[in-house]
């Protein structure tokens, strides 16, 4: 019989060590797992490194609350709105080690840490600038062809968190809308944490095999929160919280207001529900879109 990996939230996110590289906001502006992120700054983990292709405001939280040492990404800010004031504040004090990636570069260097190869190979990066922004990076000549390649190493984060629609208590998964690098970024990672909008029977997940995204070999423990991906959108459950975002820059963009707003929203609310209780609005899809149905034989 397999065991159950359902644990709460604050006591998954307390298995990441001070110290940790977690990777996270794999999905580009889709189901971003931000009730993790906000865990771990109630649980003040830091010395962290950020690992993601575009985080919004996820390593923008993180970095406010002065947990991270090093980021490794193709962009922080706020999409909504541009820049993230506090990723800015640090890049300009000094303070935060930054790796400049491309999307495709994240893409290929979790890749290469999922594969168990050092690097990988592309073209995309040549005659960009990017080298000169990157020192991991390196050009190198194709064995075969002569032709100049640019090799990206691999990146094996210790964690890699992700938000599903819905995950049995053994950590298998259904995921579906924009994935990103999410799935690249569970096969490189030591740890996965998957955080699921709910926890359902083991048949609900075996009566669509092919959404089975995440399996529960690469598992390590599995939280139920519901909303856990606000203000982020989440495919088929609730959409993207614009004026949050919009709010979020005009209450971040000093010092003072960053603290005001972090004691407000993550430090000052005990947990995800008491957090969603301060939401005023409804952000469930108005008009559910359904699948055409899928026929299984047996």
């Amino acid at each position: 019989m397999p065991q159950s990996k359902v644990t709460d939230l604050s006591a998954a996110v307390g298995r990441i060590e001070p110290g940790s590289a977690v990777a996270m906001g794999l999905a580009l502006e889709h189901a971003i797992p931000f009730a993790a992120g906000h865990e771990l700054i109630r649980q003040e983990t830091d010395e962290l490194t950020l690992i993601g292709p575009i985080s919004d405001l996820l390593f923008d939280q993180l970095v406010a609350a002065d947990l991270v040492d090093r980021v490794r990404a193709a962009w922080v800010g706020n999409v909504s709105s541009g820049t993230g004031y506090n990723f800015r504040r640090a890049v300009e004090d000094g303070g935060l080690s930054v790796e400049n990636h491309s999307n495709f570069s994240i893409a290929l260097s979790l890749k290469a840490g999922a594969m168990g190869v050092p690097y990988l190979p592309t073209r995309s990066l040549l005659g960009s600038d990017i080298f000169e922004e990157n020192d991991r990076f390196r050009e190198a000549e194709d064995p075969y062809s002569g032709d100049r390649l640019a090799l990206v190493p691999a990146i094996r984060p210790d964690w890699t968190v992700v938000h599903v629609q819905r995950a049995s208590p053994y950590g298998d998964a259904h995921f579906w809308g924009n994935s990103g690098v999410a799935f690249e970024a569970v096969d490189a990672a030591d740890d996965t944490l998957i955080v699921a909008e709910e926890i359902v029977e083991p048949d609900v997940i075996k009566s669509d095999p092919s959404r089975t995204a995440i399996t529960r070999d690469s598992v390590t423990a599995v939280a139920e929160v519901p909303f856990g991906a606000h203000p982020a959108p989440l495919a088929g459950r609730y959409n993207r919280d614009n004026e949050f975002y919009l709010d979020y820059a005009d209450e971040t963009n000093d010092e003072l207001g960053t603290i005001a707003w972090l004691n407000e929203w993550v430090r000052g609310v005990p947990d995800r529900e008491a957090y969603m209780e301060k939401i005023d609005r409804d952000l469930h899809v108005s008009e559910p879109t359904v699948a055409a149905e899928v026929e299984y034989g047996r």
